[in-house]
């Protein structure tokens, strides 16, 4: 177990100092692995980019504007790359699903290009299909700037994508990309992102993602490699929040306006009380519910990842008590310092 320390100790690291680094990730290797979901031994990552088979929509309560409806149009695409396309803003460009165009990292990620009024909040949500289902090229359409929030996570999304069905685009090749070397990026209170190199032109990404949390969620970890089986188990999980935040968000948060109008229920939001949950959590193994790890996972850190404009990410990535701004500091970082390398497969 040391010498797992003692080999990740010595990735360049980015941001933040090496002996604090160095205990982090001692604390990160003492969690024990509560669960993995490993794609078969047959699964291979895909020679070419693809598509939906034909347009969706889905519909849904709004995320911040609870009292309105808000429906998400899912078309296919020929060009590289998610875009976002606000058609209530008719002289603004369709976002381009980017780290370039990430406005803020607050509360959720929220992605702008153009106009201060031409954004999409809680994008991460969405854009998770990107990575998480092998779904490379679409454009989405919307007439706001508030997505649904459902109450089983990303689930009616990928239900509809699964119904649509995968199109190969074999005019091209499909790109994965790798780091160069092992980097890892330090956060606040011991937070740590890690990436790790493909090896043997190995084009899976594989996760290792562990939360810490003072309330009931506790210490949890998973292992798994993103392909769309465990993607699809992971991002049914609800955000979730401790009782403090809910008893704030129904009672004094009312006199904030971007507080009061909030979607969120005792039904599409996990809340954790010191020593248990304040309503049923989902998600159960072997008698204890995974839905925090699954839900950082899969809807927050392979959203982050997805920013990358072309292609899809191989290797290794470990997450340790991160968040979203911690995530899209590491993907701007794969840019600003050239740390990206295509996989050369066999």
């Amino acid at each position: 177990m040391t010498q797992v320390v003692d080999s990740y100790a010595q990735s360049r690291l980015l941001a933040g100092h090496p002996e604090e680094f160095r205990a982090s990730l001692a604390a990160w290797n003492e969690i024990p692995v509560d669960m993995t979901y490993f794609a078969p031994p047959d699964w291979v990552p895909p020679r070419h980019p693809t598509t939906i088979g034909r347009p969706f929509y889905v519909s849904g309560r709004g995320t911040y504007e609870c009292r309105s409806c808000s429906t998400l149009h899912f078309e296919p695409y020929a060009e590289d790359g998610w875009w976002i396309d606000r058609t209530d803003h008719r002289e603004q460009l369709p976002i381009r699903v980017s780290v370039r165009n990430v406005w803020d990292t607050k509360r959720s990620i929220v992605l702008r290009s153009g106009s201060a009024h031409n954004y999409l909040r809680m994008v991460e949500h969405v854009v998770a299909l990107r990575l998480g289902l092998g779904l490379d090229s679409v454009m989405v359409r919307t007439n706001s700037g508030d997505p649904p929030l459902f109450d089983v996570g990303s689930l009616p999304i990928i239900d509809k994508v699964v119904r649509a069905g995968l199109v190969e685009q074999t005019d091209r090749e499909l790109v994965y990309w790798t780091v160069k070397e092992p980097v890892a990026l330090m956060g606040p209170h011991g937070s740590f992102l890690l990436m790790l190199p493909a090896e043997n032109g190995d084009c899976r990404l594989h996760v290792d993602c562990a939360v810490d949390f003072p309330t009931a969620i506790g210490h949890q970890r998973i292992q798994f490699d993103v392909f769309p089986e465990a993607f699809s188990h992971g991002a049914q999980a609800r955000t979730n929040c401790s009782r403090l935040e809910w008893w704030f968000v129904r009672t004094v948060g009312k006199l904030f306006a971007d507080i009061r109008n909030l979607g969120y229920t005792h039904r599409n939001i996990l809340i954790a009380g010191r020593n248990q949950y304040a309503n049923e959590p989902k998600l159960l193994h072997e008698g204890r519910s995974l839905e925090a790890v699954w839900h950082r996972a899969t809807l927050d850190l392979v959203a982050a990842l997805s920013l990358v404009e072309t292609g899809r990410l191989a290797g290794r990535v470990i997450s340790y008590k991160a968040g979203h701004a911690l995530d899209v500091r590491l993907t701007t970082y794969l840019y600003l310092q050239d740390l990206l390398a295509p996989v050369r497969r066999d």
